[in-house]
């Protein structure tokens, strides 16, 4: 193939190895056609009964899996971790996808929810159907995402909550391998794999996430966690716990953040800071098959009580050092990126419209999630180089043709000395809908997905009138 034939998505799927050569093919022509109609239907996409047909096999092949279709990106961001210096984040989270189906069998279920009560004032509940997926993302401290490094989906037949779990058994006892809880782990190791140098990841996680198993697993790999924590867990020798340690440390300095109310209102929120060394014990039912660990918890709480939003009171728990007052709002600024996998969730279901699929078994839906995984980083990627490197050179992320097509589409009111990689993502985002005025903020996903897809359609159009010439 030509080089200037070759698009991003071939770079990015070079690693992919499926059972059949031809599965590779039909993959790259998929990716192709969807990432250059982000949130379209296959139907629309495809143009015709037969590649339709095409896909729809693809998404159906039992010789197909989301571990196939994703094995390329994670080798890609691998290299990209590779590339970069100091330290990376991986930012962990589980989002679920619903789908509308009369009967939930051929997909399964993400969770119960009350339905109201019906006549005689008995409560009612129904289940949701649908898939969930526990996603790894690598981004930089500058939070440009490097790209996915492990993904797990699956599903339930039935769901208890954990309410009438615990009226039957002490989940603390359980072990961790008979727990969906698992997954935190085996992405955690499966994440950390694309480093060289394990020293250099920081995973950072939700509450969900805070399980002591994990930081033992961490440990164990030489890796970092920074964690918010909501598990009073026992401290010291074992006669008194977290809370009481952190009750005694007294406030070692203060931290102004800009925040908003409820009706999105500027604020100001006055966060007390506290942190200590502490020596943390395993759950009881687990102590003699995990150590105990010297971890950092760090608190901090908001002066006052704000009238119109909840209080901030946040707690970190980390196996990081934090020496000073400095280094804990440092920790304080890295766990709040963990809002940019929520990002890349938000595109995977608004921009890709992921929970709009009429896919109808859980394997098709899931292998097509997959696609959207690769192309909704790609998305989120291009948004977050024009923040984080917009001095770079446009090859970084586009190829001749395209840099001569934004040329001749959006011009530029004055002459540049040099071409810049943000000059061109502005560019995409003014086909998007972006107004690119002075007093605007940078471009976001939506401006940015809508314009990489009229670029597409564009660029298609020329190679085809160039083919039609040529003949």
């Amino acid at each position: 193939m030509d080089e200037e034939e070759v698009g991003w998505f071939d770079r990015e799927i070079a690693g992919c190895h499926f059972a059949d050569e031809r599965l590779k093919g039909r993959f790259r022509k998929l990716i192709a056609q969807l990432g250059g109609s982000v949130g379209q239907s296959i139907p629309l996409v495809c143009q015709d009964w037969a590649n339709t047909k095409a896909a729809y096999r693809f998404f159906s092949n039992d010789r197909v899996s989301e571990a196939d279709i994703l094995a390329g990106h994670f080798q890609s961001t691998g290299e990209r971790v590779g590339a970069t210096d100091g330290l990376v984040f991986m930012l962990h989270d589980t989002t679920e996808f619903v789908y509308k189906r009369e009967s939930s069998e051929a997909i399964g279920i993400t969770k119960s929810v009350n339905s109201g009560r019906d006549k005689a004032g008995r409560l009612r509940s129904h289940s949701v159907c649908g898939i969930l997926m526990h996603s790894s993302l690598a981004i930089t401290r500058d939070g440009l995402p490097l790209g996915l490094a492990a993904a797990k989906f699956w599903t339930r037949k039935k769901f208890k909550g954990t309410a009438a779990l615990k009226k039957k058994i002490n989940p603390t006892r359980v072990p961790i391998e008979a727990k969906e809880s698992i997954r935190w782990l085996e992405n955690l190791k499966q994440s950390t794999a694309v480093f060289a140098d394990p020293g250099r990841c920081v995973h950072i996680g939700d509450r969900e996430s805070d399980i002591y198993e994990l930081f033992c697993t961490a440990h164990g790999i030489g890796t970092h966690f920074l964690i918010r924590t909501c598990v009073d867990r026992l401290a010291g020798e074992g006669d008194h716990t977290i809370a009481d340690e952190m009750d005694e440390v007294t406030v070692k300095g203060l931290h102004r953040i800009d925040v908003r109310d409820s009706k999105g209102d500027p604020d100001e929120a006055v966060l007390e800071i506290k942190y200590r060394k502490i020596r943390v014990q395993p759950p009881i039912g687990k102590q003699k098959r995990y150590p105990a660990l010297s971890l950092t918890v760090i608190h901090a709480e908001e002066r006052g009580s704000p009238k119109h939003r909840k209080k901030i009171h946040w707690k970190l728990i980390t196996d990081l050092p934090v020496q000073s007052r400095k280094d804990a709002i440092e920790k304080l600024q890295w766990y709040a990126m963990r809002w940019k996998i929520e990002v890349f969730h938000k595109i995977l279901k608004s921009g890709c419209k992921a929970e709009e699929s009429k896919l109808r078994t859980a394997q098709r839906l899931t292998n097509q999630v997959a696609v959207f995984c690769i192309i909704s980083w790609r998305i989120f990627w291009i948004t977050m180089l024009n923040r984080s490197a917009p001095q770079a050179p446009p090859a970084l992320a586009l190829d001749e043709t395209e840099i001569g097509l934004l040329d001749q589409l959006v011009k530029d009111k004055i002459r540049l000395r040099r071409k810049t990689l943000g000059r061109y993502l502005t560019k995409i985002a003014q086909l998007g809908g972006y107004l690119a005025r002075a007093t605007d903020p940078p471009p976001g996903n939506i401006v940015m997905w809508r314009g990489l897809s009229r670029l597409t359609d564009i660029k298609l159009g020329v190679m085809i009138g160039m083919q039609i010439v040529g003949n």
